[in-house]
């Protein structure tokens, strides 16, 4: 049970094609002072891509998911000894679902959390939250291609959004065993429970630009061989090993300007505007930190895989506090203008430059 009727090469086109004409719609009406609800806009992507169809040519990892999906459900054993929790929610899916309803099931744990943490924070402001994270530059591949971080990023963020400390804990510990390189937020996320001030990781940051541009290959040698296990670091010293389609050699500057529009935001809510809360202030320093970590290795290989685990708290760093508090007056066109922009990147990228 699959989409078929869409031709695999334009999925990914029509995709962003129905999110930009969301976009259109919801800037208008934001602009006209009516607010929006957009439980069928989570229906229909849950829906869209999880019932793709399987392809590796157009959806990258899927197929080798999808492989390994075949394996288990032939009986075979856990082949695998970390990203554990994954492969058994593999395993055992395999056992009473077809492929296609696994894909479709990954897709309701990649998405519906959102729609959770979303509903939690921003209550009846929750839709245009929703709208921000699949509206990011990196949502769709991260639910089409890297799936299992796509997911671990979503659980991840769930944990933040509980109350109770050991609900963070049990979320996240999950997150990580969903995908190992969620270590890197998890530990920033830690240190910010001990140092939470903003201004002085923002300079943390803007620092690790330079020792990037000057140092050279240095970094990336010394955090490839400080023990982490994850697939992620043979791309520091190995190249292309995974055969990924997705390149981004040399210093990125692009990206960079990309991931620095979430550290204006903080700048602006924070230091600017004044605006204090302690769960944003989590999000945003533990951003910093695993931005800053991907700034020292961006000339690596393949390094948008080190960015995504930063990028996927874009949307809440820009968004979080525009949906909170009252900033700014007339803030529902302020609002609208930035669901644009913010937009405006990833369709761009993703319609006319990576097509």
């Amino acid at each position: 049970m699959s989409i078929e009727f869409i031709p695999l090469e334009h999925y990914t086109s029509i995709y962003h094609w129905i999110i930009f004409f969301v976009v259109i719609f919801t800037y208008i009406n934001l602009r006209k002072g009516n607010f929006n609800s957009g439980i069928g806009i989570l229906i229909f992507i849950i829906i869209f891509m999880g019932l793709r169809p399987i392809s590796g040519k157009y959806f990258g990892d899927m197929a080798t998911y999808n492989l390994y999906f075949e394996h288990y459900g032939s009986g075979q054993s856990i082949i695998v000894t970390k990203d554990i929790f994954f492969h058994y929610f593999m395993k055992y899916s395999s056992r009473i679902m077809p492929a296609s309803l696994f894909f479709l099931l990954c897709s309701i744990i990649y998405i519906y959390p959102l729609y959770l943490i979303s509903k939690k924070w921003f209550k009846e402001y929750w839709y245009y939250s929703f709208l921000f994270f699949v509206c990011s530059f990196s949502f769709w591949a991260y639910g089409t291609n890297g799936i299992r971080n796509g997911i671990a990023g979503s659980i991840f963020l769930l944990g933040i959004s509980r109350d109770k400390r050991i609900w963070q804990v049990i979320w996240i510990f999950l997150a990580i065993n969903f995908h190992k390189s969620m270590l890197l937020p998890a530990l920033g996320f830690l240190i910010v429970q001990f140092y939470n001030n903003p201004r002085y990781y923002i300079i943390f940051w803007l620092i690790c630009i330079p020792l990037s541009l000057i140092s050279g290959g240095f970094w990336e040698n010394l955090f490839s061989n400080i023990g982490f296990d994850d697939d992620r670091l043979s791309y520091l010293t190995q190249g292309n090993i995974n055969d990924d389609d997705f390149s981004s050699i040399g210093f990125r500057w692009d990206f960079l300007l990309y991931s620095g529009t979430a550290i204006f935001a903080g700048y602006y809510y924070i230091i600017l505007k004044k605006y204090k809360d302690k769960i944003y202030y989590w999000l945003f320093n533990t951003y910093v930190i695993a931005n800053a970590f991907w700034i020292l290795i961006i000339r690596a290989n393949f390094s948008n895989r080190f960015a995504y685990l930063s990028w996927f708290m874009i949307a809440l760093i820009i968004a979080y506090p525009m949906l909170k508090a009252e900033l700014f007056d007339r803030q529902h066109i302020k609002l609208s203008n930035m669901l644009i922009l913010y937009f405006l990147f990833t369709f761009i990228m993703n319609v006319f430059l990576l097509n």
